[in-house]
Parts: structure tokens; C-alpha cells; sequence
């Protein structure tokens, strides 16, 4: 089965909501972490955003949580973000450990957050533009 729009084999994608601050500024704080550049970003406003939600069968006019892709397999709410995060760097790699926390209690709260993130941290006027040394980073720019 192809893959989404510009996606390669092995590409490890975290799809983020471009318009919420918060999520921008974890695609920033990856983009910092990330120093073995092992991920791309994807906006779910973009193109293949949008051509990842479609693949996946999720509703692409209103996503509310973070979805990361490896390879075939797509991962939503607390289980994408300790994948990520498992990826970083210590001491970030360290939060790990909350997977010893059973799901129902993490989704519930990643739930609470997504719900509320326009809210607590407000939205963007536009989406994250890259800068020229990050475009690679995201998918559709390299």
C-alpha cells in the first residue's frame, strides 16, 4: 500500500494542529531536540497533512490531537507523544516512565489539554513557517 503524499519509507511524521501555539511550540522544541533529525513535521492545514488524515480514514476538516506516523503505523494522544518523546535525548527521554501509567488515565488528560488548548494558549494567526536550515525537517520540504 503507497504511502500519503510525499511520505518515503521509514519517515517517522509528527502531524500537528499549525494554528494552536502550543503545538507550535512543540514543533519547535522537537526541532531543537531532535538533533538526530529521526522525525519530519507536518501541519494538518498542509497538503500532506491533510493527505495523511485522509489515509489514515480521520476527519480531516477537525483533528484535536496529535498523530505520529512510523512508517504504516499511526499513533494518537499520550501513546504518540511518549513515542516521540522516547526518541529525544535524555532527560526528556526519561518521561518515558509514564508509560507505567495506565492509558485511560493518560489519554484522559492529553484529552483535557487538546480540548482546551485554543483557550490556555491561544492560536496562531498562521501556521510555522520554517526557517531555510529547518524546511528539510518538514515533510513536503525536502
Amino acid at each position: 500500500m503507497p504511502l500519503p503524499l510525499n511520505m518515503l519509507p521509514g519517515d517517522k511524521v509528527v502531524l500537528f494542529d499549525g494554528a494552536c501555539r502550543l503545538c507550535n511550540g512543540w514543533s519547535r522544541f522537537l526541532l531543537r531536540h531532535d538533533r538526530q533529525q529521526r522525525m519530519k513535521l507536518c501541519s494538518v492545514q498542509s497538503a500532506e497533512g491533510q493527505a495523511i488524515l485522509d489515509w489514515f480514514g480521520l476527519p480531516t476538516d477537525y483533528f484535536d490531537t496529535m498523530l505520529y506516523i512510523d512508517g504504516h503505523c499511526g499513533y494518537d494522544r499520550s501513546e504518540a507523544f511518549l513515542r516521540v518523546i522516547g526518541q529525544l535525548p535524555a532527560p526528556w527521554s526519561w518521561l518515558r516512565v509514564l508509560w507505567l501509567v495506565p492509558m485511560e488515565w493518560r489519554d484522559a488528560l492529553y484529552d483535557r489539554i487538546a480540548l482546551n488548548r485554543y483557550r490556555l494558549f491561544g492560536r496562531e494567526d498562521r501556521c510555522l513557517v520554517p526557517s531555510p536550515e529547518f524546511r528539510g525537517r518538514f515533510l513536503g520540504n525536502g
